[in-house]
């Protein structure tokens, strides 16, 4: 086997894991879902250092990698918030934030051209505030580590954070079209 497929065999196995993590939560084994999303994290974080270290970066795992991470995630705020863990109006936020991108990739691949994607600081910052999140209520839910105020703290920097990243990113990739499609006019 070629080395350089390993970041993608983990990328599937973090893929493999969401499936168990939805089913522990709904089954009530909060500690086992705890579990298999901390292993999941692991995987993200070992799948990415590998791939930069030694270069072993595909289109495949460009592709699949945040996809995996995007439905760990979505799959992770559906099942919390079916379980009233979450509220309804973070889970459409966070939703809708994410059918904005996706959408507006795909917009703006089709009538602007090829784009280079790479998360703003606030977009950063707002994945670590969802993971985090999602941590510190499985951990509440497993082991009762934190008092309800810190949960209620962070759903709320989560929503701030989401709806900054969303307008960041029209704001940014709206200019950039406005900007491209200027180009193009201005060169016929």
């Amino acid at each position: 086997m070629n080395p350089a497929y390993i970041p993608n065999i983990i990328t599937l196995f973090r893929l493999a894991l969401i499936g168990p993590i939805v089913i522990g939560l709904l089954m009530g084994n909060d500690r086992l879902a705890f579990f298999l999303f901390l292993v999941a994290g692991l995987t993200d974080a070992v799948d990415g250092y590998l791939a930069r270290r030694f270069q072993w970066i595909s289109r495949w795992g460009a592709m699949v990698d945040p996809l995996a991470d995007k439905l760990l995630m979505v799959s992770s705020y559906l099942a919390l918030t079916y379980l009233g863990a979450l509220p309804v109006w973070l889970l459409a936020l966070v939703l809708t934030r994410d059918v904005v991108i996706v959408t507006g990739g795909i917009c703006y691949h089709f009538l602007i051209g090829q784009y280079e994607f790479k998360p703003s600081r606030i977009s950063k910052a707002n994945t670590f505030l969802q993971i985090a999140l999602v941590v510190v209520i499985l951990s509440h839910r497993s082991y009762g580590f934190l008092n309800v105020l810190w949960i209620k703290c962070l759903i709320y920097a989560v929503l701030a954070s989401t709806a900054l990243s969303m307008i960041d990113y029209i704001w940014v990739w709206g200019w950039r079209a406005f900007s491209r499609q200027g180009d193009r006019h201005g060169r016929q």
